[in-house]
């Protein structure tokens, strides 16, 4: 990213930070305050994209996505899950002994990829 784009998301923060109101002149005082050169339309983009925003939740939600489509889609109410429909923790455990298994049988062969 261009150190433009993070000036105006770290003022946009402080701002929110601090309770005040994300504008462009907002912006462009603390972007001026740290010395930073910033294209001029930078500040009024961002002060536009983040009017309309709740940038608390924008905050807290980063890299959460909404929940996954089941397989096969979902099941009937009041009914039981499929069976076939595994826990996280049991899907990792499986990939991972799969994995190994993988890396071993690589071992068996009396040779590995950096040999």
């Amino acid at each position: 990213m261009s150190v433009s784009k993070f000036a105006c998301i770290y003022s946009a923060l402080i701002l929110h930070d601090n309770e005040v109101m994300v504008r462009k002149d907002k912006i462009n005082a603390l972007i001026k305050a740290a010395g930073v050169n910033v294209e001029l339309f930078w500040p009024g983009l961002f002060a536009k994209t983040l009017n309309n925003v709740n940038i608390t939740s924008l905050i807290c939600n980063v890299g959460v996505g909404g929940p996954a489509p089941a397989a096969g889609g979902a099941a009937p109410a009041g009914g039981a899950a499929p069976a076939s429909t595994a826990a996280p923790a049991e899907e990792k455990k499986k990939e991972e002994a799969e994995k190994e298994e993988s890396e071993e049988s690589d071992d068996d062969m009396g040779f590995g990829l950096f040999d």
